[in-house]
């Protein structure tokens, strides 16, 4: 570990709620190594586990205003710094944790060891996008621990890529879905005229989600009359917007063999336009095949026997809408809250409408959940209507790149 970061490490180790848990670097060693996590909050006897998406999104550094509004509303608060990420990159010896000490079940096994050193019996484990598999491994693994829990956006197996794959043709090739035929024939002219590369599709994909479909017309718009300098910079290969490590805050470089081999991210591309496993197979770092999935969720969902809400962007292109609805129909009574114009991770991008439905959790209230779907749709953060509204209105590289990178990788 260098000085930099030594010195930003020793910053965040210093924040209120901040520990560490010595842990097993592979399990089938005596070698340890520190797992930090954080709890802020009132103390109570159910708290709430918070488990980021990626995998490579930090949690001590990433989520500071999260859990102060959380805290705001009495939420007790834990979040893990995932093995391979942030804080808990490290050995004893400064030296990146090795492969084989980064795999789902470890990560499971380190929330459950976090609930122990906390003396934590039960909480509700809210997931969202690669948290959520993490959240159901906890239920398999663990299910006396979990009281309650909220799958944002989730994955379910290595299949999911057939529904990702149906979702994004049908919006941005077929033009079916509503408001979408003009969309699709754009990206049509574009794909064809090789103005779209497999990164620039990704992008596309995602901005339909954050925006919609008539912002993403102009931007569309913008490229097809060689104006699109966002556009542009992504056809000249600056992926690093997705890839890009910023540390203590997204570091996927050490942990994204996990998406790749024990999920599935970048399975064999099909042969059909806009496939995304074309851009995950060009932005792997080692090699993109698929192994094994570490559980079987089809067949151990139906056995969950707790509370759980499922939470579904209408919009979402990257765990679309098919996958939360197959999961609705394993989990017993599992309450599934469709939000019609959100994207990927309410978490991420509508914080204040993933409060709402934390609250109701707690209030016993779940069930009204799913008929208010449209009111709890309409609670967009300010900070969240201002980026909208700037990516619908941008022609530049600079006004986008920055705020909008972490809402691809969740």
């Amino acid at each position: 570990m260098n000085a930099k970061r030594r010195k930003a490490h020793d910053r965040l180790a210093a924040l209120p709620g901040v520990h560490k848990v010595r842990r097993p670097v592979v399990a089938s060693s005596t070698e340890q190594f520190d797992l930090y996590y954080v709890r802020t909050g009132p103390r109570s006897q159910t708290p709430l586990v918070i488990v980021p998406g990626g995998p490579g999104a930090a949690s001590i550094g990433g989520y500071r205003n999260l859990r102060r509004r959380a805290t705001a509303r009495g939420r007790d608060v834990i979040m893990v710094e995932h093995r391979g990420i942030g804080m808990s990159r490290h050995d004893d010896t400064g030296a990146d944790l090795p492969a084989d000490a980064l795999t789902v079940d470890a990560a499971v096994e380190d929330i459950a060891a976090v609930l122990d050193a906390e003396q934590v019996d039960t909480a509700v484990i809210y997931g969202t996008s690669y948290g959520t598999y993490l959240t159901s491994g906890l239920g398999v693994r663990h299910r006396d621990r979990v009281h309650a829990m909220v799958l944002d956006s989730p994955l379910l197996c290595a299949d999911d890529i057939a529904a990702v794959r149906r979702a994004t043709r049908a919006v941005l090739w077929d033009g079916t879905e509503p408001h979408t035929e003009q969309l699709a024939a754009t990206v049509r002219r574009l794909v064809t005229e090789g103005r779209l590369t497999p990164w620039a599709e990704q992008l596309t994909a995602g901005l339909y989600g954050l925006v919609g479909p008539e912002a993403l017309q102009q931007q569309l718009d913008l490229v097809a009359d060689g104006r699109g300098l966002l556009w542009s910079a992504i056809g000249h290969g600056t992926r690093m917007l997705f890839e890009r490590k910023t540390p203590y805050r997204h570091e996927p470089d050490l942990v994204e063999h996990i998406g790749y081999r024990e999920l599935n991210y970048g399975p064999v591309p099909d042969g059909l336009p806009l496939d995304p496993a074309v851009a995950f197979r060009q932005s792997a770092h080692g090699a993109p095949d698929f192994v094994a999935e570490p559980y079987d969720l089809v067949d151990q969902m139906p056995d969950f026997d707790w509370p759980t809400v499922i939470i579904s962007g209408g919009r979402d292109l990257t765990t679309p809408p098919a996958v939360a609805q197959r999961i609705a129909g394993l989990i017993p009574d599992a309450h599934l809250v469709q939000l019609p114009t959100a994207g990927h991770s309410i978490l991420d991008l509508r914080e204040r409408c993933a409060l709402e439905i934390v609250t109701a959790v707690y209030d016993h209230k779940m069930d009204e959940l799913p008929s208010r779907a449209e009111e709890l749709d309409r609670h967009q953060d300010i900070s969240m209507q201002l980026l909208v509204r700037g990516i619908a209105t941008a022609t530049t590289v600079e006004s986008l790149l920055s705020p909008i990178r972490r809402s691809f990788t969740a």
